[in-house]
């Protein structure tokens, strides 16, 4: 298939695009979410305030923008993890979780666009649940080979509910584990991943906001405690 050939002047807007999404990343890496201003970066670029809306309509339409980098950039380095995985679910887990939280502590201004505090005014994209999805994918898949033990049967049973009443959920898990809603595995899957994604979350939140300073411990050495317990929890080995 031939390459599609873009005129100089579409070439032209998607560089200029780009160059006004990293600046409005190294103002994020300053001063959070809250310090991107159109106009500050139009001043940045040399764009006068109504020419920079060409590229974007507005903060909003910047940060939806952003926010769907984000989540592509994490699902893609949880996505290389879970491709290469070859040495069993209990350490696939593990790796997983490992790139997860290596993004985060990589590029904390870009993990607390998508998982800090929301920013005000702002309302994330309709398909940001989607690529949220896609970076826990890998997860669900893992989680699909379990058994749960009795600690976590409440939460599979609510799972099991989830997935006969959400259609988009159910695409979502037969996508990366062939399951269809109503498998005795299901709700196992799931909820290993709901699990294992609260513990991400709590994870690197807290290391991404310098809560650990001082403490005396790694967060990728708890990170794996955690999921090592989950494993255990849901018969990975």
């Amino acid at each position: 298939m031939a390459a599609e050939i873009r005129s100089p002047r579409a070439r032209y807007r998607e560089q200029t695009r780009a160059e006004i999404k990293e600046i409005a990343l190294r103002h994020m890496a300053e001063g959070g979410a809250q310090g991107v201003a159109l106009t500050r970066i139009a001043k940045e670029v040399g764009l006068s305030g109504p020419a920079l809306y060409r590229y974007f309509s507005s903060r909003d339409d910047l940060l939806n923008d952003l926010v769907r980098d984000a989540y592509d950039d994490v699902a893609a380095a949880v996505g290389r993890v879970g491709a290469d995985a070859q040495a069993g679910p209990r350490l696939a887990l593990r790796a997983l979780g490992g790139a997860y939280l290596d993004w985060a502590v990589a590029q904390p201004h870009r993990y607390l666009l998508i998982q800090g505090s929301p920013v005000p005014g702002y309302a994330a994209p309709p398909d940001t649940a989607q690529r949220a999805r896609a970076v826990m994918g890998p997860f669900v898949k893992v989680f699909a080979q379990g058994e749960a033990t009795g600690a976590v049967r409440p939460v599979v049973a609510e799972m099991e509910g989830w997935v006969r009443k959400d259609p988009a959920v159910a695409d979502w898990l037969h996508a990366y584990t062939g399951l269809a809603a109503d498998d005795a595995h299901a709700g196992t899957a799931l909820a290993g991943t709901v699990l294992a994604w609260s513990q991400l979350h709590g994870t690197a939140s807290l290391e991404v906001s310098g809560q650990y300073s001082g403490m005396g411990h790694q967060a990728g050495t708890l990170l794996n405690a955690q999921l090592d317990m989950l494993a255990e929890a849901f018969g990975l080995r």
